[in-house]
């Protein structure tokens, strides 16, 4: 078993009956399981057996693995310390309820008046224009609206309850900086439904740095994360969208098992509050039950390096666990010459700095994911311009080296636009971004690569959902998803390249005011 991080000279012995070091023994293995998991069927039942030993008791993993002592294993397998992780905060369950007159027992009630303070801990976001409605069973606007609750970061159950007595509606819900959780639900009037879904927090801080250790506690956030202030506030905030909005309750509780999808990219991966572009990364949490969270770690600008000197990927780390996932998707950026501190070749350096985000992944028990990003396409026609070079081949590769789960939206992205036919031009916004179209598009090709790599991640697909082949990509008019993908009043951030919103993050055109999204300037950070 040479080179798989286990050794074999002398056996613990058999007295040694010290509980930390037995847990030291049991966590050894546990961590090398999960680093095996990767290796070839024909290894596998080195796997299996490894298993089935870390149940039993110190004896008999020393039997199993004759030889080792816990001085020599030490530096090689050393279990993670709890120093690098997020402290867990007390569990959270909010109830809120929107109808008028006195709260129902044990929930907090909401008057339309209500706007969001730290001080109250809950609210609606400025321009939010509500009333009760339904004779005071509902809360009701005609145009989308934000609620936030302040809670701490991490994953949280959201279940919302909606509809109207007399009226039928239609609604769709997003979370934090646009994130899509459920689509346009229909309800029948005289019914009520509810549905859940689940959706990660997060703000910039770190734990707090050891004595004389070297590093910052805080993400290094720049203009662009203008474009996505709400993913990186002490607030979870739930966006509703309908003509005839009926919203009755939402109840948020902690969700600290829940496993969490962490992406980590550049801007066409990113969210985005208020339309404009929209990427695969914002989309992909409808297509997922509840029971697991989107972490959209992607940002406008950024390289591996550069996300690394952020400490983004610190960030995503510091709250990752066993049986989280990291896709990463990283070539628009890397691949440019023109930028000599973040450039890295295809050939070297590049696949070097994938095998960090790997190794990093693993020694947490999380699963990586190799995307390759989607192509670029000519403005106005979307014809694909196979601009990315050697990269995604060079990526490919690095997944077969260390068998990681390789998705090729590269090739996926040029099949839909060869086959969109007058919809191609409306899958790029601009020759780079996707559109809400395109976005939407791209994250089915995502759902469809978990499903062939058959990933347990597979299991939290929607029912409804239907293999997509990109060869034969939704019309635009059928999905019609422009009208879900515009401001609520928070505003937007600045397109890459563009000057920070003057006032501060999320300061840029709302909805109603007239002003168009800002355009691409073209060449830079993405």
């Amino acid at each position: 078993m040479r080179g798989w991080g286990l050794v074999q000279p002398e056996c613990v012995s058999a007295t040694a009956r010290d509980d930390a070091r037995r847990s030291y023994a049991l966590n050894l293995v546990g961590l090398n399981l999960r680093q095996l998991r990767a290796y070839p069927e024909g290894q596998i039942h080195v796997m299996k057996t490894l298993r089935r030993l870390s149940l039993l008791s110190t004896a008999l993993v020393c039997s199993a693995l004759p030889g080792i002592t816990l001085a020599q294993a030490a530096p090689q397998a050393a279990p993670r310390t709890p120093s690098l992780m997020q402290p867990l905060a007390p569990p959270i369950d909010l109830k809120f309820d929107f109808s008028a007159g006195a709260a129902k027992p044990g929930t907090t009630r909401v008057a339309p008046t209500a706007v969001y303070s730290d001080d109250a801990g809950y609210g609606y976001e400025p321009g939010a224009q509500v009333t009760n409605g339904d004779n005071g069973n509902t809360t009701t606007s005609e145009k989308p609206f934000m609620f936030s609750a302040k809670v701490p970061e991490g994953d949280f159950n959201v279940t919302v309850t909606f509809g109207d007595s007399t009226v039928a509606t239609t609604t769709t819900f997003k979370a934090e900086s646009g994130r899509l959780m459920l689509e346009r639900v229909e309800v029948p009037a005289g019914k009520v439904a509810e549905r859940s879904f689940t959706t990660n927090v997060r703000t910039p801080h770190l734990p707090k740095l050891p004595t004389n250790a070297t590093g910052r506690e805080e993400v290094s956030l720049d203009q662009f994360d203008g474009g996505s202030s709400r993913d990186w506030d002490n607030k979870l905030t739930v966006e509703v969208v309908s003509p005839h909005a009926a919203l009755r309750s939402i109840e948020i509780v902690s969700a600290p098992t829940a496993p969490t999808v962490f992406i980590a990219g550049d801007s066409t991966v990113t969210d985005r509050d208020g339309g404009g572009d929209v990427s695969w990364g914002q989309v992909l949490s409808v297509f997922f039950k509840p029971g697991v969270a989107v972490a959209n770690n992607g940002q406008s600008g950024e390289t591996m390096k550069s996300f690394m000197n952020a400490l983004r990927l610190d960030k995503m780390l510091s709250q990752m666990k066993p049986g989280d996932y990291l896709f990463l998707q990283f070539i628009h950026n890397d691949s440019k010459a023109s930028w000599p501190q973040t450039y890295v070749e295809p050939e070297t350096t590049y696949k070097a700095y994938l095998k960090v985000y790997i190794a990093e992944a693993r020694l947490r028990g999380a699963i990586p994911v190799l995307v390759t990003a989607m192509d670029r396409g000519a403005r106005g026609t979307g014809a694909p311009t196979h601009g990315h070079g050697g990269y995604p081949q060079a990526m490919r590769e690095v997944a077969q080296e260390e068998h990681v789960a390789f998705i090729d939206l590269y090739s996926m992205s040029d099949t839909v636009y060869q086959s969109a036919g007058a919809d191609a031009g409306k899958i790029l916004a601009d020759g780079t971004h996707s559109t809400a179209y395109g976005g939407y598009e791209f994250a089915k090709c995502i759902v469809m690569g978990i499903k062939q790599n058959k990933l347990d991640l597979a299991k939290y697909i929607v029912d409804g959902f239907k293999d997509f082949d990109p060869a034969h990509p939704d019309s635009a008019a059928a999905l019609d998803l422009g009208p879900l993908f515009t401001s609520a009043g928070g505003g937007r951030g600045p397109r890459p390249g563009g000057p920070p919103p003057a006032g501060g993050p999320g300061a840029g055109p709302g909805a109603g005011s007239g002003a168009p999204p800002a355009t691409n300037p073209g060449p830079g950070p993405l």
